[in-house]
């Protein structure tokens, strides 16, 4: 089977691309075409099914990445919001609350019901996703809100699937294990996937019977708090889920250092994950899972279809304006293919269409801040002042929002900065490499472990190089396939603990032993 399908990465392409690149569809294009302005309907702090100001009175703007322009403003939840929304988790959590007795298949029907607003809703979350992020319109419609809706249902199905087991220890005693739920979850999810993180952290926690206090990323909390409405409106009990928008240094550290949260769960930049982990050392010990950066090697055998893998090289950078945490930002290309795939990469580069998200051809948005943006640009400069070739791009595109043109270097050395850090942005960096040897060194020479991928129609060197690279995931002849049925996560500085699949629900439970004297023991 695997040799037939490296035999045939045609094929391949079209299913791993399919739910992602579906968006590309003419049907979609005229959706995306029709789509207007979202309206704002939440903006305040979400706890115990309640809407409220936050304590101090402040709030913040959310703004278009496509302008600019303030969208509206939002309620700035702080220390003294995050302790109201613990204790009104603490409460939902007791002992013979309606959360604590509640039968667990009928967690995993407001799981489902959760699902189907969120598909009612479809149109009007990828319209608010799309303001709030600038991603096209056709990607929040066909990738990350439809993702969403599977990944709730996913875990709607695993609720009353998780259970112990009766272990046959030595002597009159009768053992059994109950998998229970940690209590009061600290969630803090990222800008880049707003919709679909929240699902990642919300579906296994609230599966395994959890209560949750989130905190959305400060650049995109408005899908985060509709979500929020859409839990009340399925019927979840008051204090399950609460969300506490508010910036980094205040919202998240009170979630970090709060000694009544069992557990915090991260997705977000390397550097915030350390702090997160200081806190949680700091105060309780408190469980965390972290889901951080990556610098993914993407290596491209000369044995391998060169259209395809220009094209799947190029969706693996791109995708999102780059704004992937697994991107494979380090494209190791064999040499005697390598003048012939830069030239293609920088042709396919050129032709990539950026503008409106709103528009049906468009493939790449803004980037979601002047601050990104600023941090990207700075990147590209890094890359002509320390010799790499720029092929083409460079420069912001437009003279408004946060538009950065599709960037294409080569010559691009290990050394370099765009080669070590990742950059979270349109920039395709092309590196040379001569032996399988050589490229699986240079691949793991790196403080991260998320992703990678490799390119070819021989076996042999697809395995050797999956079981070889120290990566959490490993595509061949793919790139960006997720389902919420795969774990996902990352080695080294990329993270601790996995998301999504049956490994996902071991993040959100604790296991418990009971042994029982008994009279006397039979076989």
């Amino acid at each position: 089977f695997l040799l037939a399908c490296l035999a045939i990465p045609d094929c391949l392409k079209r299913y791993s691309l399919l739910i992602l690149n579906v968006a590309m569809s003419e049907p979609n294009a005229k959706r995306a075409k029709m789509a207007g302005p979202a309206e704002v309907k939440y903006t305040k702090i979400f706890i115990n099914n309640e809407w409220r100001d936050s304590v101090s009175g402040k709030t913040f703007p959310t703004t278009n990445p496509c302008t600019g322009d303030v969208i509206c403003q939002v309620a700035e939840g702080d220390k003294a919001d995050v302790n109201i929304a613990v204790k009104a988790a603490q409460d939902a959590f007791k002992l013979n609350s309606p959360w604590r007795t509640m039968d667990a298949s009928d967690r995993g029907r407001l799981l489902g019901k959760l699902a189907d607003l969120i598909e009612r809703d479809h149109e009007y979350l990828a319209h608010l996703e799309t303001l709030d992020n600038g991603k096209p319109y056709k990607d929040s419609f066909n990738a990350d809100v439809a993702l969403t809706i599977k990944c709730y249902r996913y875990y709607a199905g695993w609720s009353d699937k998780i259970h112990g087991k009766t272990i046959p220890i030595d002597g009159d005693h009768f053992c059994y294990t109950r998998h229970e739920p940690i209590g009061v979850v600290g969630q803090i999810i990222p800008w880049n996937f707003p919709l679909l993180m929240q699902a990642w952290k919300l579906g296994p926690a609230l599966c395994c019977g959890n209560v949750v206090v989130m905190k959305p990323a400060e650049q995109t909390p408005l899908t985060a708090l509709y979500v929020a409405s859409l839990a009340k409106e399925a019927g979840f009990p008051p204090g399950v889920l609460n969300v506490v928008p508010g910036y980094g240094p205040t919202a998240g550290a009170a979630i970090s250092e709060h000694m009544d949260i069992a557990k915090v769960a991260f997705t977000g930049s390397t550097e915030v994950g350390h702090l997160i982990m200081q806190a949680a050392g700091r105060s309780n010990l408190k469980n965390v899972t972290l889901e951080l950066g990556g610098k993914s090697p993407n290596i491209v055998f000369a044995d391998c279809n060169l259209d395809e893998a220009v094209e799947t090289a190029h969706f693996a950078l791109f995708f999102n304006q780059g704004q992937c945490c697994c991107a494979g930002s380090r494209t190791f290309v064999e040499e005697s293919i390598y003048d012939e795939f830069v030239k293609r990469s920088v042709e396919r580069a050129k032709k990539r269409k950026v503008g409106d998200p709103l528009a049906g051809d468009v493939e790449q948005g803004p980037q979601v801040d002047q601050e990104q943006f600023s941090k990207i640009m700075d990147l590209i400069e890094s890359g002509k002042k320390d010799g790499a070739k720029l092929e083409c791009g460079g420069d912001r595109h437009g003279d408004k929002g946060f538009f950065i043109q599709p960037t294409v270097f080569s010559g691009v050395t290990d050394e370099m900065r765009i080669a070590k850090e990742e950059i979270f942005g349109p920039v395709q960096q092309i590196m040379k490499f001569k032996t399988i040897e050589e490229v699986i060194e240079r691949a793991n020479r790196t403080i991260y472990g998320l992703a990678a991928a490799v390119h070819t129609t021989d076996i042999n060197k697809a395995i050797q190089l999956a079981h070889a690279v120290r990566a959490g995931t490993v595509w061949v002849n793919t790139y960006d396939v997720f389902s919420c049925m795969a774990p996902f996560g990352g080695y080294q500085m990329s993270g601790s603990g996995r998301e999504l699949g049956e490994y996902g629900l071991q993040q959100y439970s604790e296991v418990k032993s009971v042994i029982i004297k008994t009279p006397t023991k039979n076989s």
